[in-house]
């Protein structure tokens, strides 16, 4: 006989026996530069001069649904440490100089991530008085995420591509 109390107990037992909720991604997009990354890739975040809906998809990529670390992309601290500069948001005036010294700090070979229309060529803020010339320094990014904002499937795919995995 079924009661109330062993209703209750049905959904965290189903939940027990479930797959995991990680989502299939479809072939990764080869990326511009010859630079591949094996095993890894660290990458260090730029966010110079975004909405913050760029940043809310990045950690939705590295959240457990989509999970882009089981891919070898991983976030890092330290521009020292990365082997490439992931870039959100439309280069302003206050942030060139520090996102060109955090392409300079990145060992060689370096690739450069630009996620988002805003870093790809400045959306719809391109020739603005407070951005640096559209992208600023990112003239020509290895690889290009694009979407306003680009979904978490998208920025895990294009970083698989980087590892080859």
């Amino acid at each position: 006989m079924i009661t109330s109390s062993t209703v209750q107990w049905l959904p965290p037992l189903r939940s027990l026996f479930a797959r995991p909720v990680t989502e299939r991604l479809p072939p990764p997009p080869v990326p511009r530069s010859a630079a591949r990354f094996p095993g890894s890739v660290q990458l260090r975040h730029v966010g110079a001069g975004s909405c913050n809906g760029c940043e809310l998809e990045i950690a939705s990529a590295f959240g457990p649904v989509y999970d882009a670390e089981r891919y070898g992309a991983r976030l890092v601290a330290s521009p020292r440490h990365a082997d490439g500069v992931l870039v959100t948001g439309v280069v302003t005036r206050n942030m060139a100089v520090p996102l060109s010294k955090t392409l300079d700090a990145v060992p060689a070979p370096k690739v450069v991530v630009a996620c988002g229309d805003c870093a790809l060529g400045g959306g719809p803020f391109a020739g603005g008085y407070g951005v640096a010339d559209g992208a600023g320094p990112l003239e020509e990014p290895d690889v290009a995420i694009p979407g306003c904002p680009p979904g978490p499937v998208a920025i895990a795919q294009a970083l698989r591509g980087l590892t080859g995995r």
